[in-house]
């Protein structure tokens, strides 16, 4: 095992919580550990944010609001782009954190740390671009027109297995419109949320104005949705905790934004270049160790080329094998904690339980670190388990169709709606099932690329509500307000 990196933020034994532009150290002794997935030791200890704590970082956003939401625009766009050269300028440190905390391969840290950055300087075009319009008057002499305005203080919650990226998803927006944050990063992977608070101190952006409290959903994230001062939320993460959002959410009659779950469709048409798509599939479940919310993790392949394709996804799948995050050359890391881990490993049994069979994989590994080796299984009907519940682990099931309706019907058949992908030489198909696949994305002949900004991602049916990235995003951290005046 490669050396491993110590960023100088692991030097405090507990971390304390961002609150007004300063660290703050938790006031309670319930404190956990955060876990290296590779090697099974502490990294540090987290702070729960009790009601009380959190209720002093909602305070701190709501009267950084007034400031901030009063800045003009073009101030706000220029404080953005100091944020993303600020995350530019530690690139290696934020990746660094990521993967110690997650066990991404550090090589895609990198990635998402430039794919944050880009995201940043995406919305800072942005608010001087907010704009209301200009109505006929319903009588002489009257005006009317149109204001967008910040919703007020913002709850973003982001999942465990992409930290910076999907912080900055949060963050750049709502800030964007002149919105004041308090975020909770994941308890299995806060470190570079820390990090970043501390790195915003030395940006324009007023104190308080993004807040960073850490804790166990059951504590912390409760008491941040009920809070009665904030006045949207932007969760990222599983449908009960965001079902459970909505229904805390309704008693104030929160803004609520849910980018959820998937189980994502792979659809490969007799006529696709076979070893691209077999390529593509392998990818598509197993890069980020299959902690994807749009993994591919339903492959349907035509029962004419299913031999074929087989043979390449088998070549496929033998690039991916487990290692340790800082070797470069590494593709896939281990599982984000230890009872994902047990979660993601007792679906082998409940897969051979209904009659499917594991043809690739099907193990944890044989060493130190929460490694399972990529898992394919056949015999899959779309009824199982397998083909039916979000695994969140490089686990995929092989199913065939006889044609392209047989292929929508399955493919559609889900209680999810996040992305899909099909793979064909005929332009006139690819635009036909994308019409008709039910996902907030469809990529046609690739996979999982998510714009830093301009086009919407997100879901139908139970993979959330709302989008983020794009226009809509945007203005979802917004009120428009109508102004009639009579002259």
């Amino acid at each position: 095992m490669t050396t491993r990196p110590r960023p100088a933020l692991l030097d405090a034994d507990v971390q304390g919580f961002f609150v007004d532009g300063a660290q703050v150290a938790p006031r309670s002794p319930d404190v956990f550990a955060t876990v290296d997935p590779t090697t099974e030791q502490v990294l540090t200890h987290l702070g729960v944010a009790t009601p009380e704590e959190v209720d002093g970082a909602v305070r701190a956003a709501r009267a950084a609001f007034e400031t901030w939401s009063a800045t003009p625009a073009a101030q706000r766009a220029r404080v953005l782009l100091q944020i993303a050269d600020v995350v530019e300028a530690h690139r290696e440190e934020l990746a660094t954190l990521d993967a110690l905390d997650m066990g991404v391969p550090v090589v895609g840290a990198r990635m998402m740390v430039d794919h944050a950055v880009q995201v940043y300087r995406h919305y800072a075009g942005w608010p001087t671009k907010l704009t209301g319009h200009t109505a006929p008057g319903g009588a002489p002499g009257q005006l009317l027109y149109t204001l967008r305005q910040p919703i007020g203080v913002v709850a973003s919650i982001v999942a465990w297995n992409g930290p910076v990226l999907q912080t900055s998803w949060k963050l750049a927006p709502a800030l964007a419109a002149g919105n004041a944050v308090v975020l909770k990063p994941s308890e299995h992977s806060s470190l570079s949320a820390l990090r970043l608070a501390r790195l915003l101190a030395s940006t324009d952006l007023p104190p308080g104005a993004v807040n960073v409290v850490t804790g166990t959903g059951a504590v912390t994230g409760q008491a941040l949705v009920s809070h009665p001062g904030v006045d949207k939320v932007s969760f990222t993460g599983s449908g009960p905790v965001g079902k459970g959002i909505v229904r805390t959410g309704a008693d104030t009659l929160k803004r609520v934004t849910l980018e959820l779950g998937g189980k994502s469709p792979v659809i490969v048409l007799p006529d696709a270049d076979l070893k691209a798509a077999a390529a593509g599939a392998a990818a598509g479940f197993c890069l980020g160790t299959g902690q994807a919310c749009v993994a591919g993790t339903r492959i349907f392949v035509h029962d004419g080329v299913r031999e074929e394709f087989g043979a390449h996804l088998s070549d496929a799948l033998g690039r991916f094998t487990p290692g340790d995050p800082f070797e470069e050359t590494t593709t896939m890391g281990p599982l984000a904690f230890r009872a994902h881990l047990d979660r993601v490993t007792g679906y082998f049994a409940v897969a051979e339980e209904e009659g499917a069979r594991i043809t690739r994989g099907g193990e944890r590994l044989d060493r130190t670190g929460y490694f399972v080796a990529p898992t394919l299984v056949e015999g899959v009907r779309n009824d199982m388990r397998i083909a039916r519940e979000e695994v969140f682990g490089p686990v995929a099931a092989l199913l065939g169709y006889t044609d392209p309706e047989d292929a929508l019907r399955q493919a559609n058949d889900t209680t999810y709606g996040l992305s899909a992908s099909v793979w064909t030489r005929d332009l006139s198909t690819a635009h036909r099932f994308a019409e008709r696949l039910q996902a907030g994305t469809v990529w046609v002949n690739t996979w999982g690329g998510i714009e830093p900004g301009p086009v919407p991602f997100g879901g139908v049916k139970q993979s959330g509500l709302g989008r983020e990235h794009g226009p809509d995003a945007l203005l979802a951290y917004t009120e428009e307000k109508t102004v009639s005046i009579q002259l």
